[in-house]
């Protein structure tokens, strides 16, 4: 411990102190000794001895002389007592010093722990710490609020991603909280934030090599930021240390330790090393001036033995300091009695920091081994690696390190355990025989026994061999914790693991409270038994049911983790059923006990051990029909239930409360969906009781919403009812055990053969009646048939998605379904409840409404006494009734009637026909309607109707009866009709139809998804649309039925009412309105008081030609318009007006009977029509037009003109309200949008085939958008969308989806330098669309052109003669020939040349001796991209395309010989000699002798016979000799035969065709040119090489493709073809002068060439065939398409990554090279190299660092190929790219490997050559000695 730094710091101290050493001293203490005991007590901590009390003087009487002898006598006894009580004392306190131990009580706030990590839960971490205690860390308190942040942006359990089980960690104390579970307890709250720990930490007392604790702040590409808690500096890791190799992953808030490697005081960065090795042998240095501040729980320290202790040792380190050791923490893991022996004083050690208090400065060790290596010996869940000689087992060949809690577990018992050590008054240290190594235990003295042992030496003898069980860890110490307590081997529960749901255990209670009581096992165990399993009933007062240490028996429920719970419910505790624990035990059939957790009114649900929980369904639950659930049962009632049927998977399980299930035989089960009959047995609140006429069920239900489809008849029908009422007809719609749920709603019984009752019976698309089961908030749910439900969302309920749906529908509320979607995967059905869809169809909802009212007043009228309505025979409906004048009101006038008393009848004002009654006077009028239940007849007096019965009765009875017949067969079934409104009833119309005499007719006023809706209003008089639904009949109630049109509509909101209310201005009416304000688009309009009205522009005349038609009204004048519909409330409050008006002549002079039309306008717009609107709004992109008031139309800017100057001032142009017409290119209906375009629309198929194209429907609409509106040869206006890098071209939008690519030679008329330097993005251009391609999905490529001479309006004036010949593009290959000067700008140069353009279609080649008259040094810097030049064409080929050009100006330019290329020279018969230079499938093409002259010999010329396969009997290069069949001047073509019959006998041709392995190629020194993808770099800074070398000479030389997309260069053509033809023929002049060796190396070197060339030739057709079939891939999909089709093809992927590295994507790039790497052939090894080497090229451009990744793809290639030609590849690429000391390093490494090859030493000494290097000499004399002799 540290020495205080002032003396009066003892004093404050001293009561700080004394807590650590009485705690640590009264175990030891004997109970006999008070005295000593308090004197122990005030004993001080500090290990010193104490100073000495000064005597105190006083007065006495004695003389001095007497005083000095007895002084001196007293002295000299005092002197020798006090010797002697000095002795005693030392000796004492030697004997009571003790070490410094950390128990709970005298733990502290601020006290720094060292802990390891034993929990990691999701809110909290668990850290055991020194002498089994047990702190608590919050996430909070995990790490510093700094990474709050970070840390938490880690998904699920972020502490999981930080810390591990088994990870030591330095902690510091917060508080200590009282234990609420348990008394006597408290909780330690831990702290690893290193802002606490690192408090007093600076930059200045770092050190190199100091270890330092951190956390990973953040993760950078190169390593990671440290954090130390303090802001004053940070820290670095870097990635390439031993961190990654160590942890594979490291996340943001891991703690993590390090050596100090670097520090940079300058930046204030700490850089760390995080060695394990090193971190674990680092010793703290000894520090001028340390604080015990700085000091570190887990820091290792130099320490050395000062004292030995009675319980440990005490020692000195870092020169200030002192630490104890307790027992537990010595280096031997068995101490035995004789442990102080190890211990000699001043003797060395290591030791690290166990814990610190700075309020007493007392530090505690440890000398533990796995401490001391800082490797904990926790071993939870995974095995740490430990270094402990006790712990290590070794075998021969493996080694493993176990922790104490992995060799033995929580309640095992050892029988033979072997006492170590026994501690007095403490305990007894044991060592248990685990396998494969022993493991320590220590058993306290409390748990020796169950009685008290006194005296521990005497029971117990070291070497003595025990039986001891397993307790639990001290898991920082490496040590178990076991009992030897007879009582504890006893009993079936021990730990958490040995509890089992099900199982009755005895518990006493330690603790109650409100929530239930806390009881313990008689192991220790604890467990919860909730307050509501208590007792079986509720308990008000649980501390009088559960007294505190009361033993009672209980029934375990449940256990999870360390949690248990328990029941006290007597029926669960003794119940001898089966328990069910677990879905998998519900079986079918299984009788068992539960208790009820839930009440509903479908079922109940139960629960049962360990969290199982079922469900009962009412059916099941044994009630009677009308019995309340909640009445019978109750939550938490304990009940017996049988299992019916469980899903394991869903965790479902169906229970019963009917133990033992009734059996109804199968004739007399009643099926869902069948109609049946009843009697009415009981009516309750709610509920119809019905005995059902069957053999099986007696019983069944019917609830008052299932007696009518109609709600209030059903209510009115309820209070009527009686008992002994039968109804006839019955639906079952469901079958609850023995009882039937029934309805009797006409509705579901008159549909019931169509009503579904499974999911297959369910068809889309149509209606469906049903009835509302539940209302939420989120939709409906409608029932069918049994459970068949479905639901319909809120938005698909109703019209107005604003209602309310618990207020416009109601549970049990008849309703018509629209089946949207049935999903048979998840068993669910959509439906649509809006009123346009499921509107009825014909009138059985009103058809129920007159039955069910009849039935009603017959059960009314039994209830009086009568037996029947006989009064109802006297008013017939349409009959004359005479009545006198009972009484008359306001609303119309009361008749009574003589013969009935108790009927009456109302005449409403309406219905008087302008006729005045008095009281009292007699009356004949007309019987309209007749309501049976309320006793009352509505009548009139309409003249209509009097007539027409007047003439009736005058008629003869025979004549009338036919009369009537007549005019009921006028009336027909589903004929629609006007109708009258005459009366308006609750929930009917009574209508008169006047075409068809005035016939009553009766409608319904809602349908039956609209009861509860507003109703519609509707007045006496109003015209109705309707159609006749059912003729008068008995089934009818003798009515005629009707169904108007508007119960089909969207009803009214009640805004929308209170708004009709207060307008009298109907849709179609013609009104007098002022206008207020004239705008640009509209005329505002005052109509009446308060109403304000519009006059859209489109609205003022038939059609939109007139410019201003608003230019001849003024404000204030007065109009005539017609209204053609009223604005909704969100139109009104935003726009300010009510009605929408027009004054256009046809609406005017229309009929007034066409106001339903107006509401709706149709969209009937197709495309190609020519339509007329009104500017109102331009934008960057568009000119909106209005077409009409709900159609709008978009136009685009660039298709309004095509002149620059014009699109650069649209604004100007289109001003607000501007007539313009255009012609509709396409339609959208729902948003009533139409897409214009000025020029009219052309036929899709002139620019595509539409026939054999196959492309999904959008590409597809937008080709016809594109080619209907824009073909070859217009001339558009466009945007610069972009300016292409290099001769990239540029990018011109010509339509919103649509871009056009504008070739580099189409910027200008003129061959100009730098053609883009006029043009820049966003201008606006005129271009002439040249070519429209479509790919195969549906994509559409334009080129276009910016030449103004193409555009057929330039004036030919402006282009002077000189200028025609500057203008001309060369655009087909045919019209070039020899000496033809041209020009063209440079794309692309080589070191063997460059290439030119000389239109969008042809390139050139030029090489480099004909690059110019001079020698050119660095063609890159004298032909840049894009430069202008002028050559002369030197030859073509027109099948391939390949045209050559020299830019040489001298007559040394031209051809040596004038007749070289002279066809005036060859004549038709001539026998001419040549090589064959290439061979194709059709013919020979044969370079003729002398002359640069190329002739086609046709396969059928080739040979009198038929040749099956030109390549096996010709070879390229091979000398023959053929006839001149035809010259064609004018095409520059030579037609050639091979036949023998053309040269007879002595002319036979002889054909050599020898063929060279790779070796004899290799030997010759062959080396083919490289093949080399060109592509734009992503910048400006120009053109890259991805290059491809092949090992075997191989190299593809391509044609030049077609230019049709620039940003894609092709691959690059050697620039050799020509010059190895050349040296061919200067060989073959010169062979009579070669000896006849020399001949033989030719001849091997032409075969060589010549097979070199075949493959190359191949390559080159293969290119050709590709331009012929024009299948260039211009996009991704095309490539993907292509590489499907040849998946070997190296050539095809190389193109693709060339194609991505074009678009900046170098990532995509990579991923498609390991693509082609996996997909092709294993047997293509030659491809799959190709693919490595571009992979090395692509690395080497884009890599980082580019060295690394090259050589990580090389290592990678070796693996797959052949390892010679993967080094000889990568050598190809360093020597290209110049990178000399690279090629130099993997020479040499490739002379030691392949030390046989004769062609590696051969590029070894062309390499040192070629450098100029010293050594060649030495490498051929290397090369001699170890290459095989021949």
């Amino acid at each position: 411990m540290a020495p205080p730094s002032k003396k009066s710091s003892n004093k404050n101290r001293k009561h700080a102190l004394n807590k650590f050493q009485n705690h640590s001293k009264k175990s030891f203490k004997p109970k006999n000794k008070p005295d000593d005991a308090v004197k122990s007590e005030s004993m001080a901590l500090q290990l010193e001895d104490d100073v000495p009390d000064f005597p105190r003087g006083g007065g006495s009487s004695l003389s001095r002389v007497e005083l000095d002898e007895i002084r001196a006598e007293v002295g000299a006894e005092f002197e020798a007592e006090e010797r002697q009580l000095k002795n005693k004392k030392k000796r004492r306190q030697q004997k009571r010093k003790f070490a410094n131990k950390i128990i709970l009580k005298n733990i502290s706030p601020g006290m720094k722990l060292w802990g390891v990590i034993s929990e990691v839960n999701e809110k909290d971490m668990v850290i055991s710490l020194p002498g089994g205690l047990r702190g608590l860390v919050r996430a909070s308190e995990a790490f510093d609020p700094v990474l709050d942040n970070e840390v938490k942006d880690v998904e699920g359990n972020f502490l999981s991603s930080i810390y591990h089980v088994g990870q030591l960690v330095s902690c510091i104390v917060l508080q200590l909280d009282d234990d609420k579970k348990e008394k006597g307890k408290r909780k330690i709250w831990l702290s690893l934030r290193l802002t606490l720990l690192h408090k007093s930490l600076t930059l200045d007392v770092i050190q190199e090599g100091m270890v330092l604790t951190a956390y990973v702040k953040s993760i950078e590409d190169h390593g990671y930021i440290l954090h130390f808690g303090l802001p004053s500096f940070t820290g670095f890791l870097p990635k390439n240390s031993q961190a990654e190799s160590r942890d594979n992953k490291m996340n943001t808030g891991q703690l993590l330790q390090g050596i100090v490697k670097s520090i940079d005081k300058t930046r204030k960065v700490v850089y760390l090393n995080p060695d394990l090795d090193m971190v674990s042998k680092y010793v703290t240095k000894d520090l001028k001036g340390i604080s015990i501040d700085l000091l570190v729980p887990g820091m290792m320290v130099n320490a050395r033995v000062q004292s030995i202790l009675e319980n440990g040792i005490m020692l000195s380190f870092l020169t200030y300091f002192t630490g104890t050791v307790d027992i537990f923490h010595l280096q031997n893991t068995f101490p035995t009695s004789n442990w102080k022996d190890d211990y000699n004083q001043n003797k060395k050690v290591n030791a690290r920091i166990l814990f610190i208090d700075p309020s007493t400065r007392a530090v505690g060790l440890t000398l533990n081994p796995h401490l001391v290596c800082n490797k904990a010996s926790l071993s939870m869940l995974t095995i740490v690696p430990l270094t402990l000689d006790f712990l290590v087992l070794e075998d021969s060949e493996t080694e493993k390190c176990y922790g104490c809690s992995e060799l033995v577990k929580t309640g095992d018992i050892f029988d033979n355990s072997k006492v170590i050590r026994v501690d007095r008054g403490l305990g007894l240290l044991l060592e248990i025989p685990s396998s494969p190594v022993p493991t320590p235990a220590y058993v306290s003295v409390a748990d020796v026994a169950d009685k008290e042992v006194r005296n521990l030496e005497r029971s117990f003898k070291e070497g003595r061999l025990v039986r001891v069980r397993v307790l639990g860890f001290r898991h920082l110490e490496g040590l178990a914790m076991g009992v030897l307590k007879t009582s504890a081997f006893e009993g079936s529960v021990f730990t958490h693991s040995d509890v089992k749901p099900g199982m009755v255990v005895k518990a006493k209670a330690i603790a109650v409270d409100s929530f239930g009581a806390i009881v313990q096992l008689p192991s220790g165990v604890k467990a919860l038994c909730p307050l509501r399993h208590m007792s079986e009933f509720e308990i008000v007062k649980p501390r009088k049911k559960f007294q505190v240490g009361v033993e009672l028996v209980f029934r375990v429920l449940g256990c999870k983790s360390k949690r248990i719970t328990v029941t006290h419910k007597k029926t669960l505790v003794k119940s001898k059923l089966e328990i069910l624990s677990s879905y998998a035990d519900a079986s079918e059939g299984l009788i068992t006990h539960g208790w009820i957790t839930k009440i509903e009114k479908h079922g109940c649900f139960v629960r049962f051990y360990n969290g199982v929980q079922g469900f009962v369904p009412r059916s099941e639950l044994g009630l009677e029909p009308a019995c309340d659930t909640s009445s019978m049962y109750h939550v938490e009632q304990v009940v017996k239930c049988r299992v019916t049927s469980s899903i394991p998977a869903s965790r479902r399980i169906n229970l019963s409360f009917n133990i033992t299930p009734g059996r109804v035989s199968v004739d007399d089960t009643v099926k869902l969906g069948s109609l049946v009959s009843g009697v009415v047995e009981q009516v309750t609140t709610h509920v119809i009781i019905v005995n059902v006429n069957g053999k099986g069920y007696m019983k069944g239900t019917i609830s008052l919403e299932h007696l009518a489809d109609h709600h209030g008849l059903a209510t009115l029908m309820m209070s009527v009812l009686k008992p002994g009422y039968e109804f006839d007809q019955l639906l079952v719609l469901d079958i609850e055990s023995h009882n039937l749920i029934l309805t009797a709603k006409y509705s579901l019984i008159n549909s019931a053969q169509q009503l579904p009752l499974e999911l297959s019976q369910i068809r889309p698309h149509s209606v469906v009646h049903g009835y509302m089961c539940n209302v939420i908030e989120t939709g409906c749910f409608v029932r069918f048939i049994g459970r068949l439900t479905g639901f319909a969302p809120r938005n698909k309920a109703t019209d107005d998605r604003r209602a309310d749906l618990s207020e416009v529908f109601y549970i049990g509320q008849s309703v018509r379904s629209n089946i949207l979607d049935v999903s048979n995967e998840t068993g669910r059905i959509t439906l649509s409840l809006k009123q346009s869809l499921c509107s009825s169809t014909d009138a059985s909802f009103i058809q129920e409404y007159f039955i069910l009212e009849e039935k009603i007043a017959n059960m009314q009228s039994s209830d009086s006494g009568a037996s029947e309505l006989k009064w109802v025979e006297g008013f017939n409906i349409g009959s004359i009734i005479e009545g006198k004048v009972h009484d008359s009101k306001d609303s119309g006038v009361v008749i009574s009637f003589e013969k009935y008393n108790d009927v009456f009848g109302f005449i409403t004002r309406y219905q008087l026909g302008g006729v005045t009654l008095e009281t009292g006077s007699v009356v004949r009028a007309v019987v309209l309607d007749v309501a049976k239940t309320e006793h009352l007849v509505d009548l009139s007096l309409k003249a209509e109707f009097v007539d027409r019965f007047k003439e009736e009765s005058s008629n003869i009875q025979t004549h009338k009866k036919k009369r009537k017949r007549e005019a009921h067969k006028e009336l027909e079934m589903h004929q629609t009709v006007n109708a009258i409104v005459e009366i308006v009833k609750e929930n009917y119309l009574v209508l008169s139809v006047p075409e068809y005499n005035f016939a009553i007719g009766y409608a319904s006023i809602n349908d039956f998804n609209t009861q509860k809706f507003p109703s519609k209003q509707f007045v006496n008089g109003q015209s109705v649309i309707a159609t006749i639904m059912a003729l008068p009949s008995p089934s009818t109630a003798g009515r005629l039925l009707l169904l108007h049109k508007s119960i089909s509509e969207v009803t009214e909101t009640s805004s929308s009412k209170r708004a009709r209310r207060k307008s009298s201005y109907n849709v179609g009416s013609l009104v007098q309105a002022e206008i207020t304000e004239i705008g640009p688009l509209e005329l505002r309009l005052k109509l009446g008081s308060g109403f304000q009205g519009r006059i859209h522009i489109t609205e003022a005349n038939d059609d939109n030609a007139v410019e201003d038609p608003f230019s001849n009204f003024r404000i204030g004048q007065t109009l005539t318009a017609r209204i053609v519909s009223k604005a909704n409330r969100s139109e009104n409050n935003r726009k300010n007006y009510q009605l929408e008006l027009s004054i256009k002549p046809s609406m005017l002079t229309g009929s007034g009977e066409m106001g339903d039309e107006l509401m709706s306008e149709d969209f009937n717009y197709s495309t190609g029509q020519q339509v007329t609107g009104f500017v109102y709004k331009v934008d960057n992109e568009w000119v909106w037009l209005t077409i009409s008031r709900h159609v709008k139309a978009q136009l685009y800017l660039l298709d309004s003109t095509c002149e620059p100057t014009e699109l650069q001032e649209s604004q100007k142009r289109f001003n607000v309200g501007r007539s313009i017409s255009g012609y509709i290119l396409s339609t959208n209906k729902e948003k009533k949008l139409l897409r214009l375009v000025m020029r009219p629309l052309f036929g899709a198929d002139k620019t595509f085939d539409h026939e054999t194209s196959t492309i999904d429907d959008m590409s597809n609409h937008l080709t016809e958008h594109v080619t209907s509106h824009i073909r070859e040869g217009d001339v558009v206006g466009g945007r610069i969308s972009k300016i292409l890098p290099g001769v990239g071209g540029l990018l011109v939008q010509i339509d919103p989806q649509l871009y056009g690519k504008v070739h580099f030679t189409e910027l200008t008329d003129l061959w100009v330098s730098d053609p883009l330097s006029k043009y820049n993005e966003g201008q606006y251009v005129k271009c002439k669309v040249l070519e429209m391609n479509r790919s195969v999905k549906g994509t559409v490529h334009v080129d276009l052109s910016l030449r103004s001479s193409l555009d057929g309006k330039q004036c030919q004036k402006s282009i002077e003669l000189g200028d025609i010949m500057d203008s001309q593009r060369v655009e087909k290959v045919e019209d070039l020939h020899p000496k033809v000067v041209v020009q063209g700008y440079v794309k692309n140069v080589t070191p063997k040349g460059c290439f030119i353009m000389l239109s969008r279609k042809l390139d050139a080649r030029i090489l480099l001796s004909n690059l110019s008259d001079g020698y050119v040094e660095i063609p890159e810097k004298e032909f840049p991209i894009g430069k202008l030049v002028i050559g002369k064409v030197v030859s073509v080929e027109p099948l391939s395309k390949r045209i050559e050009v020299t830019l040489k100006t001298s007559s040394a330019s031209s051809t040596p010989k004038s007749d070289i290329n002279d066809l005036n020279s060859l004549r038709v018969g001539d026998i001419i000699s040549g090589r064959i230079k290439r061979i194709e499938l059709y013919g020979l093409f044969i370079i003729i002798d002398h002359t640069n002259m190329v002739g086609l010999c046709h396969v059928s010329e080739l040979s009198d016979d038929h040749i099956e396969n030109i390549e096996t009997k010709y070879r390229a290069g091979e000398k023959v000799t053929a006839k001149i069949l035809k010259v064609d001047k004018d095409r520059h073509r030579i037609s050639l035969g091979m036949k023998k019959s053309y040269f007879g006998d002595d002319n036979e041709i002889q054909t050599t065709s020898e063929q060279r392995s790779d070796d004899a190629i290799i030997e010759n020194g062959f080396k083919g040119a490289p093949q080399s993808i060109m592509l734009p770099e992503s910048g400006s800074a120009g053109i890259q090489n991805l290059g491809v070398e092949y090992e075997n000479g191989e190299h593809p030389v391509l044609a030049e493709m077609e230019a049709k997309r620039a940003s894609v260069l092709p691959l690059e053509v050697p620039l050799d073809d020509v010059e190895n033809s050349d040296i061919d023929n200067v060989v073959s002049q010169n062979r009579d002068h070669l000896d006849d060796t020399e001949m033989m190396d030719e001849k091997n070197k032409k075969r060589a060439k010549k097979k070199a060339r075949e493959d190359r030739e191949r390559e080159i057709r293969a290119a050709e065939e590709r331009l012929l079939e024009k299948d260039i891939p211009r996009t991704a999909d095309e490539f993907e398409k292509l590489v499907r089709s040849s998946p070997n093809s190296s050539f095809v992927w190389i193109k693709y990554m060339a194609f991505m590295l074009s678009l900046a994507d170098v990532e995509k790039a990579r991923s498609i090279a390991e693509r082609a790497l996996t997909t092709i052939n294993i047997r293509e090894e030659s491809e799959k190299l190709n693919i490595w080497v571009a992979y090395f090229n692509l690395e080497n451009e884009y890599g980082n660092p580019p060295e690394e990744a090259v050589v990580k793809i090389f290592q990678r290639a070796l693996q797959y190929c052949d390892p010679k030609k993967v080094h000889l590849a990568l050598l190809g690429m360093y020597e290209r790219t110049e990178q000399h000391k690279l090629a130099d390093k993997l020479l040499d490494k490739m002379v030691k490997k392949f030390k046989h090859s004769c062609k590696v030493w051969l590029r070894r000494i062309q390499w040192l050559s070629k450098q100029n290097q010293d050594g060649v000499e030495s490498a051929i004399k290397r090369a001699l000695l170890c290459l095989p002799l021949p």
